[in-house]
């Protein structure tokens, strides 16, 4: 039987810190992460993408807030600006991945799905938002909007100063659609998936489909996508080789391979930055952990040589 994979394309896939983010660049960069996807086709896989949309949804509302401040245009939910950009994002994917397709001769469908996530109501992240969004207010600003809008804030401790969003990062539960995602990607299709860790949604007392305003780490969505369509392996996409323990220091140590109980000493321990590694090494760990065969977290480029990259794997 073919082999399943699941790839988390990170946020350089899309837009690097030092650019505008024009649709050229986005295009750009797509184009040359997923050239470095085609192997796995030629390895006879079968995969599944799925995406970060962090800039393209903050971008989103700012346009909202500016539209709303000019226009007296209502803004949209958090949840819709989720939906929006991931088809955005999920078109670019596709249309590259075509081009890509036919300029290697591969003869494959792609499809892209709008994927909502379940997530609890009673998550404790809604007592506690965390996750920063949108543009940078000041003071007067933030209070006007936390009371016509309910809106929560916390203060910015970046050189700028300000005050940001906050909204809560719960847990996913299960992906919807989860069985068509699987059966499109075995009969050979390209499926883009969860992208930005799906649009977060709830069943209440009824048990309707409810909308959350709230994100989902794109890490943590993707690896429970992967455990949930029993993927064998598992990618996480960034900006580094390896992962590292002492990173930028002078003891710096890249590890390969990493395994379950190591991973989760490092975590323990603080040697991964909350900001950026460690949700991509829980969520490498809980892939592998719900039955996986194995992680790995590398950098885009660098995914065919199979000389870099951090393999995560079960107990020794």
């Amino acid at each position: 039987m073919r082999k399943l994979a699941v790839i988390a394309l990170g946020g350089n896939a899309l837009l690097r810190g030092n650019q505008a983010g024009t649709i050229e660049e986005q295009e750009q960069n797509v184009t040359e992460t997923l050239e470095n996807l085609l192997f796995l086709l030629e390895e006879d896989y079968h995969i599944v993408i799925s995406h970060g949309n962090g800039p393209q949804v903050g971008n989103l509302l700012m346009k909202n807030d500016a539209g709303e401040q000019m226009y007296d245009l209502p803004q949209m939910p958090l949840d819709v600006c989720v939906a929006d950009t991931q088809g955005e994002i999920g078109y670019m994917i596709e249309r590259a991945m075509l081009n890509l397709l036919r300029k290697h001769n591969i003869n494959k469908d792609v499809v892209t799905l709008v994927t909502q996530v379940k997530v609890d109501k009673e998550d404790p992240a809604f007592q506690d938002p965390q996750k920063r969004v949108g543009r940078i207010y000041n003071k007067e600003q933030a209070d006007k909007l936390a009371r016509e809008k309910g809106w929560a804030f916390k203060e910015e401790v970046k050189a700028e100063g300000g005050w940001r969003r906050v909204v809560p990062s719960p847990i996913p539960q299960s992906i919807m659609n989860e069985n068509v995602v699987e059966n499109l990607a075995r009969q050979g299709n390209i499926v883009i998936a969860s992208g930005g860790g799906g649009i977060p949604v709830y069943r209440d007392e009824q048990q309707r489909i409810r909308p959350s305003e709230a994100v989902i780490d794109k890490d943590m969505a993707s690896s429970l996508m992967a455990a949930r369509i029993k993927a064998d392996e598992f990618y996480i996409l960034t900006d580094v080789p390896y992962v590292y323990i002492n990173y930028k220091q002078p003891n710096e140590k890249a590890l390969d391979p990493l395994d379950v109980n190591d991973a989760k000493k490092y975590l323990e321990q603080g040697m991964f930055s909350e900001g950026s590694m460690s949700p991509k090494i829980r969520a490498a760990v809980q892939f592998v952990e719900q039955g996986g065969g194995k992680s790995v977290i590398t950098e885009a480029t660098l995914l065919k040589d199979k000389e870099y990259g951090t393999r995560i794997i079960a107990n020794y």
